[in-house]
């Protein structure tokens, strides 16, 4: 197993996800704590903690894999940051916005997915569902992305990773594990984000909900304490796995990188 194959946190839902040959940074946030981004609407919120690396310390990558378009998960730093020749994969809504601001994007629809082939190795992004926000609100939000991120070697699977983009819980999530089988990692998005009193990111008891629902190998709670607007802390998803006797539960400091090799397939 490469010993090159782990997730580091930065910092919101920023990570580098390093499979064998291929890197990808995920929802890209540079921007110090204090800056502001605006979430559509007149809304804005203000960042509290400083990412814990900035895009010039990160090393080639192949990718960037974006959830949704909001100011916290593709920030000002990140846009002048970000080149316009590096591949971003998001949703429809987004590609068509990115493309004329000059990015090279990449817009799949719920199910489908793309792949990228090297050194007899195979990276393949699928978008799965995600809900913003409850009922009619979420037409008003922008379109999200889940992703389930396989990377193979030789034909052999080697790793299934789900990251959750910002969605709400729902049980239509099982389709996930229905259709791909068992999740070795998911990188869940927390923090119970609200505006005008709307939870439109999972808190903690969603977070648990969804942990047994799709009961992955290993399991990284992100997104829960880098803006004023998210309202439940990490520890309420830590109290609710407790009660739930959820397992593979663990924690990431910013600039922790934890290796995958674990749980991945030899």
């Amino acid at each position: 197993m490469t010993p090159t194959t782990g997730v580091t946190f930065i910092g919101n839902a920023t990570t580098l996800l390093r499979l064998g040959t291929f890197t990808l940074l995920t929802d890209p946030a540079f921007g110090p704590a204090g800056s502001r981004v605006h979430l559509g609407y007149g809304a804005w919120t203000r960042r509290r903690k400083d990412p814990a690396m900035s895009y010039a310390d990160l090393p080639s990558l192949d990718l960037v894999l974006l959830s949704h378009l909001h100011g916290d998960h593709f920030d000002r730093a990140a846009r002048r940051a970000v080149p316009p020749d590096l591949p971003i994969v998001t949703t429809p809504q987004a590609r068509r916005r990115l493309t004329r601001r000059g990015f090279t994007a990449t817009g799949l629809p719920t199910w489908d997915a793309r792949e990228w082939r090297r050194d007899g190795q195979l990276l393949r992004v699928t978008a799965v569902p995600g809900r913003h926000g409850p009922g009619f609100v979420d037409r008003l939000l922008p379109d999200v992305m889940g992703s389930l991120i396989e990377w193979e070697v030789d034909g052999e699977r080697r790793l299934r990773l789900y990251v959750t983009g910002d969605t709400l819980y729902r049980p239509g999530l099982a389709d996930i594990r229905q259709r791909y089988g068992e999740i070795d990692v998911m990188l869940i998005h927390l923090g119970g984000t609200r505006l005008l009193g709307l939870l439109l990111t999972m808190d903690g008891r969603q977070g648990a909900e969804l942990t047994g629902l799709i009961r992955p190998r290993l399991t990284l709670p992100i997104h829960y304490d880098d803006y004023t607007v998210m309202k439940s802390p990490i520890a309420d998803f830590l109290g609710e796995c407790r009660d739930r006797t959820l397992t593979g539960v663990r924690t990431l400091e910013r600039g922790e990188t934890v290796s995958l090799a674990a749980v991945a397939r030899e």
